[in-house]
């Protein structure tokens, strides 16, 4: 328990400081930084080769929290995540509070409500979303555990957590688009 307390603190430190963390998510391993924080934002896009036009996930704790970052959320995505049987990030139309360079062109951000128990208590803590993007330079395959990361992601963020490095992760997480027309369109199962 101790060290969960001693890697928030240490993550916590460095999100404050608009570096980039290396964690373990409730799907696979995430690159990270504070959501709100354009700069950190343009450092994962560069470390990852990633086109800005690509958009990213960011994790919130709960649905106050997911309230504070959209301006409108459809009624139906409280009902998803409630069933979901598998972590599952919903994209919304109309962010609000979030750095402009995490928002995607046509206005929309995918945001997942974290259950996983180290995600929940550093969103919580860090009181602000957190990006959540695959621990690989983009177009190369998502890592299934830590020893698959690249040494140059390694070598490129300011914090590597030292939980769960063990583990082998699951699949990315299933995203759905939520607009405010009603519309339901699942992108990934």
């Amino acid at each position: 328990m101790e060290d969960k307390k001693t890697e928030i603190q240490n993550c916590l430190a460095v999100l404050k400081k608009g570096g980039l963390i290396l964690y373990p998510t409730d799907t696979v391993w995430g690159i990270g930084c504070d959501a709100t924080n354009a700069d950190a934002i343009d450092k994962i896009f560069a470390l990852k080769k990633r086109a800005e036009s690509k958009s990213m996930i960011c994790l919130v704790n709960d649905f106050k929290m997911l309230n504070e970052y959209v301006e409108d959320i459809p009624e139906v995505a409280y009902d998803i995540l409630k069933y979901a049987a598998k972590p599952t990030s919903i994209i919304y139309d109309d962010p609000i509070r979030v750095a402009e360079n995490l928002i995607a062109e046509d206005n929309t951000l995918a945001i997942r409500v974290t259950k996983d128990p180290f995600c929940k208590e550093l969103t919580r803590r860090h009181r602000r979303p957190i990006v959540s993007t695959s621990a690989n330079i983009s177009g190369e395959p998502t890592p299934n555990s830590f020893s698959q990361i690249s040494p140059e992601i390694l070598k490129g963020v300011d914090y590597v957590v030292n939980l769960h490095q063990s583990k082998k992760s699951s699949k990315p997480s299933a995203i759905i688009k939520l607009s405010l027309d009603g519309k339901v369109k699942v992108i990934r199962k």
